[in-house]
Protein backbone atom coordinates (compact mmCIF):
# COMPACT_ATOMS: atom_id res chain seq x y z
CA UNK A 1 0.00 0.00 0.00
CA UNK A 2 1.40 3.40 -0.94
CA UNK A 3 1.29 6.11 1.71
CA UNK A 4 0.12 9.06 -0.36
CA UNK A 5 -1.49 10.87 2.57
CA UNK A 6 0.84 12.96 4.74
CA UNK A 7 -1.49 12.67 7.73
CA UNK A 8 -1.72 8.90 7.38
CA UNK A 9 2.06 8.69 7.04
CA UNK A 10 2.52 10.67 10.27
CA UNK A 11 0.02 8.44 12.08
CA UNK A 12 1.94 5.34 10.98
CA UNK A 13 5.24 6.96 12.02
CA UNK A 14 4.05 7.86 15.54
CA UNK A 15 2.37 4.47 16.00
CA UNK A 16 5.65 2.81 15.04
CA UNK A 17 7.57 4.99 17.50
CA UNK A 18 5.05 4.12 20.22
CA UNK A 19 5.37 0.36 19.67
CA UNK A 20 9.16 0.57 19.47
CA UNK A 21 9.24 2.36 22.82
CA UNK A 22 6.86 -0.17 24.42
CA UNK A 23 9.02 -3.06 23.26
CA UNK A 24 12.12 -1.50 24.80
CA UNK A 25 10.49 -0.49 28.10
CA UNK A 26 8.19 -3.44 28.79
CA UNK A 27 10.59 -6.23 27.90
CA UNK A 28 14.22 -5.17 27.45
CA UNK A 29 15.17 -2.52 30.04
CA UNK A 30 14.31 -4.53 33.14
CA UNK A 31 15.72 -7.79 31.80
CA UNK A 32 18.97 -6.22 30.58
CA UNK A 33 18.49 -7.54 27.07
CA UNK A 34 19.69 -5.48 24.14
CA UNK A 35 18.73 -5.43 20.50
CA UNK A 36 20.22 -4.16 17.26
CA UNK A 37 20.54 -0.62 15.95
CA UNK A 38 19.99 2.54 17.94
CA UNK A 39 17.61 1.00 20.54
CA UNK A 40 20.34 -1.48 21.45
CA UNK A 41 23.01 1.21 21.70
CA UNK A 42 20.70 3.37 23.82
CA UNK A 43 20.16 0.46 26.24
CA UNK A 44 23.90 -0.10 26.55
CA UNK A 45 24.62 3.62 27.07
CA UNK A 46 21.86 3.74 29.70
CA UNK A 47 23.50 0.97 31.71
CA UNK A 48 26.95 2.52 31.31
CA UNK A 49 26.07 6.12 32.15
CA UNK A 50 22.90 5.93 34.22
CA UNK A 51 21.12 8.43 31.99
CA UNK A 52 17.65 7.54 30.75
CA UNK A 53 17.23 5.24 27.77
CA UNK A 54 15.20 7.89 25.96
CA UNK A 55 17.84 10.58 26.34
CA UNK A 56 20.60 8.18 25.20
CA UNK A 57 18.47 7.22 22.20
CA UNK A 58 18.04 10.88 21.32
CA UNK A 59 21.71 11.88 21.79
CA UNK A 60 23.07 8.87 19.90
CA UNK A 61 20.75 9.39 16.93
CA UNK A 62 20.98 13.18 16.70
CA UNK A 63 24.78 12.88 16.57
CA UNK A 64 24.56 10.38 13.69
CA UNK A 65 21.82 12.36 11.98
CA UNK A 66 23.93 15.51 11.88
CA UNK A 67 26.78 13.55 10.29
CA UNK A 68 24.59 11.82 7.73
CA UNK A 69 22.16 14.64 6.93
CA UNK A 70 23.58 15.30 3.46
CA UNK A 71 23.02 11.67 2.46
CA UNK A 72 19.26 11.91 3.05
CA UNK A 73 16.49 13.77 1.32
CA UNK A 74 14.92 16.63 3.26
CA UNK A 75 11.58 14.88 3.67
CA UNK A 76 13.19 11.63 4.82
CA UNK A 77 15.47 13.50 7.23
CA UNK A 78 12.57 15.47 8.73
CA UNK A 79 10.48 12.33 9.26
CA UNK A 80 13.48 10.61 10.80
CA UNK A 81 13.95 13.49 13.26
CA UNK A 82 10.28 13.22 14.23
CA UNK A 83 10.60 9.46 14.66
CA UNK A 84 13.70 9.79 16.86
CA UNK A 85 12.14 12.54 18.99
CA UNK A 86 8.85 10.64 19.42
CA UNK A 87 10.58 7.37 20.32
CA UNK A 88 12.82 9.13 22.85
CA UNK A 89 9.83 10.84 24.46
CA UNK A 90 7.73 7.65 24.61
CA UNK A 91 10.58 5.60 26.15
CA UNK A 92 11.21 8.03 29.01
CA UNK A 93 7.47 8.62 29.51
CA UNK A 94 6.72 4.90 29.87
CA UNK A 95 9.72 4.30 32.15
CA UNK A 96 8.37 6.94 34.55
CA UNK A 97 4.69 6.00 34.26
CA UNK A 98 4.89 2.18 34.40
CA UNK A 99 5.55 1.00 37.98
CA UNK A 100 6.81 -2.42 36.82
CA UNK A 101 10.33 -3.16 35.61
CA UNK A 102 9.16 -5.64 32.98
CA UNK A 103 6.00 -7.47 31.98
CA UNK A 104 7.82 -10.77 32.39
CA UNK A 105 11.10 -11.98 33.81
CA UNK A 106 11.09 -15.05 31.56
CA UNK A 107 13.92 -14.39 29.12
CA UNK A 108 12.31 -16.27 26.25
CA UNK A 109 9.01 -14.42 26.53
CA UNK A 110 10.74 -11.07 27.01
CA UNK A 111 12.97 -11.62 23.99
CA UNK A 112 10.15 -12.91 21.80
CA UNK A 113 7.51 -10.29 22.55
CA UNK A 114 10.02 -7.46 22.86
CA UNK A 115 11.55 -8.38 19.51
CA UNK A 116 8.12 -8.55 17.86
CA UNK A 117 7.02 -5.17 19.24
CA UNK A 118 10.26 -3.48 18.21
CA UNK A 119 10.07 -5.15 14.79
CA UNK A 120 6.52 -3.94 14.20
CA UNK A 121 7.50 -0.45 15.37
CA UNK A 122 10.57 -0.18 13.14
CA UNK A 123 8.65 -1.73 10.23
CA UNK A 124 5.90 0.88 10.50
CA UNK A 125 8.48 3.68 10.71
CA UNK A 126 10.12 2.37 7.53
CA UNK A 127 6.74 2.11 5.80
CA UNK A 128 6.21 5.78 6.63
CA UNK A 129 9.37 6.49 4.61
CA UNK A 130 11.42 7.37 7.68
CA UNK A 131 14.10 5.74 9.81
CA UNK A 132 14.51 4.92 13.48
CA UNK A 133 18.08 6.21 13.10
CA UNK A 134 21.21 4.42 14.21
CA UNK A 135 22.55 1.74 11.89
CA UNK A 136 20.43 2.93 8.96
CA UNK A 137 22.19 6.30 8.96
CA UNK A 138 25.64 4.73 9.31
CA UNK A 139 24.82 2.31 6.50
CA UNK A 140 23.92 5.21 4.19
CA UNK A 141 27.20 6.99 4.93
CA UNK A 142 29.42 3.92 4.53
CA UNK A 143 27.71 2.66 1.36
CA UNK A 144 28.04 6.13 -0.20
CA UNK A 145 31.84 6.00 0.18
CA UNK A 146 32.52 2.32 -0.48
CA UNK A 147 31.38 -0.86 -2.19
CA UNK A 148 29.97 -2.21 1.06
CA UNK A 149 26.25 -2.94 1.00
CA UNK A 150 23.99 -1.25 3.60
CA UNK A 151 22.78 -4.65 4.87
CA UNK A 152 26.38 -5.64 5.62
CA UNK A 153 26.94 -2.45 7.59
CA UNK A 154 23.78 -3.01 9.65
CA UNK A 155 24.80 -6.62 10.35
CA UNK A 156 28.27 -5.49 11.49
CA UNK A 157 26.79 -2.85 13.82
CA UNK A 158 24.40 -5.38 15.34
CA UNK A 159 27.33 -7.76 15.88
CA UNK A 160 29.36 -5.05 17.61
CA UNK A 161 26.36 -4.18 19.79
CA UNK A 162 26.08 -7.79 20.94
CA UNK A 163 29.82 -7.99 21.66
CA UNK A 164 29.59 -4.76 23.66
CA UNK A 165 26.63 -6.14 25.64
CA UNK A 166 28.82 -8.99 26.93
CA UNK A 167 31.14 -6.44 28.58
CA UNK A 168 28.35 -4.15 29.77
CA UNK A 169 26.11 -6.82 31.32
CA UNK A 170 28.97 -9.28 32.01
CA UNK A 171 26.62 -12.07 30.98
CA UNK A 172 27.11 -14.26 27.91
CA UNK A 173 23.63 -15.77 28.24
CA UNK A 174 22.00 -12.36 27.89
CA UNK A 175 24.13 -11.72 24.82
CA UNK A 176 22.77 -14.93 23.28
CA UNK A 177 19.23 -13.84 24.08
CA UNK A 178 20.03 -10.51 22.44
CA UNK A 179 21.06 -12.31 19.25
CA UNK A 180 17.70 -14.09 19.31
CA UNK A 181 15.92 -10.75 19.78
CA UNK A 182 17.69 -9.29 16.73
CA UNK A 183 16.58 -12.30 14.67
CA UNK A 184 12.96 -11.94 15.82
CA UNK A 185 13.03 -8.20 15.16
CA UNK A 186 14.47 -8.65 11.65
CA UNK A 187 11.86 -11.26 10.73
CA UNK A 188 9.05 -9.08 12.07
CA UNK A 189 10.29 -6.03 10.14
CA UNK A 190 10.38 -8.12 6.96
CA UNK A 191 6.81 -9.30 7.56
CA UNK A 192 5.55 -5.76 8.23
CA UNK A 193 7.19 -4.44 5.05
CA UNK A 194 6.18 -7.31 2.76
CA UNK A 195 2.88 -8.18 4.42
CA UNK A 196 1.29 -11.61 4.46
CA UNK A 197 1.41 -12.87 0.88
CA UNK A 198 -2.16 -13.12 -0.46
CA UNK A 199 -0.99 -14.35 -3.86
CA UNK A 200 1.03 -17.33 -4.99
CA UNK A 201 3.48 -17.77 -7.84
CA UNK A 202 2.70 -20.97 -9.76
CA UNK A 203 5.06 -22.73 -12.17
CA UNK A 204 3.22 -25.51 -13.97
CA UNK A 205 5.17 -27.97 -16.14
CA UNK A 206 2.83 -29.73 -18.54
CA UNK A 207 2.58 -31.53 -21.86
CA UNK A 208 -0.85 -29.98 -22.38
CA UNK A 209 -0.09 -26.28 -22.15
CA UNK A 210 -2.74 -25.25 -24.69
CA UNK A 211 -5.53 -27.15 -22.89
CA UNK A 212 -4.53 -25.99 -19.40
CA UNK A 213 -4.02 -22.41 -20.55
CA UNK A 214 -7.55 -22.37 -21.93
CA UNK A 215 -9.00 -23.90 -18.74
CA UNK A 216 -7.15 -21.38 -16.57
CA UNK A 217 -8.44 -18.45 -18.63
CA UNK A 218 -12.03 -19.79 -18.57
CA UNK A 219 -12.16 -20.59 -14.86
CA UNK A 220 -9.70 -18.19 -13.25
CA UNK A 221 -9.44 -15.41 -15.81
CA UNK A 222 -5.71 -14.92 -15.25
CA UNK A 223 -3.05 -13.67 -17.57
CA UNK A 224 0.05 -15.79 -17.68
CA UNK A 225 3.13 -16.76 -19.62
CA UNK A 226 3.93 -20.04 -21.36
CA UNK A 227 7.64 -20.87 -21.49
CA UNK A 228 8.81 -23.55 -23.93
CA UNK A 229 11.91 -25.69 -23.42
CA UNK A 230 13.32 -29.21 -23.29
CA UNK A 231 14.03 -31.69 -20.52
CA UNK A 232 17.51 -31.91 -18.96
CA UNK A 233 18.03 -35.59 -19.73
CA UNK A 234 16.02 -35.89 -22.95
CA UNK A 235 15.15 -33.79 -25.96
CA UNK A 236 11.49 -34.06 -25.06
CA UNK A 237 9.78 -30.69 -25.42
CA UNK A 238 8.21 -29.23 -22.30
CA UNK A 239 6.12 -26.18 -21.49
CA UNK A 240 5.88 -24.24 -18.24
CA UNK A 241 2.88 -22.06 -17.46
CA UNK A 242 3.75 -19.14 -15.17
CA UNK A 243 0.84 -17.42 -13.38
CA UNK A 244 0.04 -15.45 -10.22
CA UNK A 245 -2.91 -16.94 -8.33
CA UNK A 246 -5.00 -15.62 -5.44
CA UNK A 247 -4.56 -17.82 -2.37
CA UNK A 248 -8.27 -18.63 -2.17
CA UNK A 249 -8.30 -19.85 -5.80
CA UNK A 250 -5.33 -22.17 -5.49
CA UNK A 251 -7.59 -25.13 -4.70
CA UNK A 252 -9.59 -24.56 -7.91
CA UNK A 253 -6.35 -24.51 -9.90
CA UNK A 254 -5.32 -27.83 -8.38
CA UNK A 255 -8.67 -29.37 -9.38
CA UNK A 256 -8.31 -28.09 -12.96
CA UNK A 257 -4.89 -29.69 -13.22
CA UNK A 258 -6.05 -32.96 -11.69
CA UNK A 259 -8.97 -33.19 -14.13
CA UNK A 260 -7.13 -32.14 -17.30
CA UNK A 261 -3.50 -33.24 -16.85
CA UNK A 262 -2.76 -35.50 -13.86
CA UNK A 263 0.84 -35.84 -15.08
CA UNK A 264 1.53 -32.11 -14.73
CA UNK A 265 4.09 -30.90 -12.20
CA UNK A 266 3.25 -27.80 -10.15
CA UNK A 267 5.49 -25.63 -7.94
CA UNK A 268 3.86 -23.02 -5.68
CA UNK A 269 5.76 -20.14 -4.02
CA UNK A 270 4.85 -17.01 -2.05
CA UNK A 271 4.51 -13.79 -4.06
CA UNK A 272 5.79 -11.33 -1.45
CA UNK A 273 6.11 -8.36 -3.81
CA UNK A 274 4.33 -7.62 -7.08
CA UNK A 275 4.68 -4.62 -9.36
CA UNK A 276 3.14 -3.90 -12.75
CA UNK A 277 -0.10 -4.78 -14.58
CA UNK A 278 -2.26 -3.55 -11.73
CA UNK A 279 -0.27 -5.25 -8.97
CA UNK A 280 0.90 -3.15 -6.03
CA UNK A 281 2.33 -4.74 -2.88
Amino acid sequence: MYLDSSLYRMMILFLGSLLLALGVVLFFVGNQITTGGSPGMALLLHHLTGYSVGSMFLVFNIFLLLIGLKYMGKGFALRTVLSIAATSFFIDFFVKEFPIKSLTEDMFLATLFGGVLIGIGVGLILRADASAGGSTIVAKIVSAHSEIKPSQVILAIDFLTIVASVYVFIDMERALWSIFSIYITAKTIDRVLSGRPSKKVVHLATQKSDLLSQKIIENLGYYGTVIHGTGLRTEQSKSIIFIIVELNKLRLLRELIRENDPEAFMVVMDASELLGRGHVS
